[in-house]
């Protein structure tokens, strides 16, 4: 391995953990409690450091954001898959979908909030939007374009779905729906939605 191969495997080591540490800080004490100061004593390097691989919290807060989107496809594709196992039909594949997705958020609310509360200086719904936000995307659109029906477009039924199931996770996370209905809630949307 050449010098500059070792540099590189050795850059991009640092880039993983500075963007694990900061996940899991701000999974323990919230987004405010990342700081670079913080961040450098964790993982007990220098904060030029960190700024040598991201100028601030928000491409940290962007490199968790993609981090977690490729997770969360990976879990939708997989829930999808796994309930077409089961013959489950389109019905249960897209609340699959959703339970994976509500799911997700749960366990994971910091990363959550990185993907769509936070500014990580991503662009959504554009050309320049980065792969791993339109694969999340495509994870959800790859199981609802099988119920979008006749002369609905399948992006646009994918974005309702989509804003739905963010609705639920961000009303739930505040407090403001009733605990304890989230399955009900699931089947009430994949009733109204997957008529097929």
């Amino acid at each position: 391995m050449s010098v500059q191969e070792r540099k590189q495997r050795e850059r991009a080591e640092r880039e993983r953990l500075i963007v694990a540490t900061a996940r899991q800080l701000a999974e323990e004490q919230g987004w405010d409690a990342v700081t670079t100061r913080r961040l450098a004593e964790r993982i007990e390097y220098s904060q030029p450091v960190l700024y040598s691989h991201f100028r601030g919290k928000r491409e940290i807060i962007g490199a968790v954001a993609l981090e977690g989107a490729a997770e969360l496809a990976a879990e939708l594709r997989a829930a999808s898959a796994g309930a077409a196992v089961l013959a489950e039909g389109v019905r249960g594949r897209v609340a699959a979908l959703a339970r994976a997705y509500l799911d997700f958020a749960e366990r994971n609310p910091a990363v959550y909030d990185a993907m769509f509360q936070l500014d990580g200086g991503l662009v959504f719904a554009a050309e320049e939007t980065p792969e791993a936000l339109k694969d999340g995307f495509a994870a959800l659109l790859e199981t609802l374009k099988d119920v979008a029906g006749e002369g609905v477009e399948a992006g646009l039924l994918t974005e309702v779905f989509w804003a739905s199931l963010h609705g639920l996770v961000t009303l739930s996370r505040a407090g403001r729906l009733p605990v304890g209905d989230a399955e009900r809630r699931v089947r009430l949307l994949v009733s109204r939605l997957a008529v097929v």
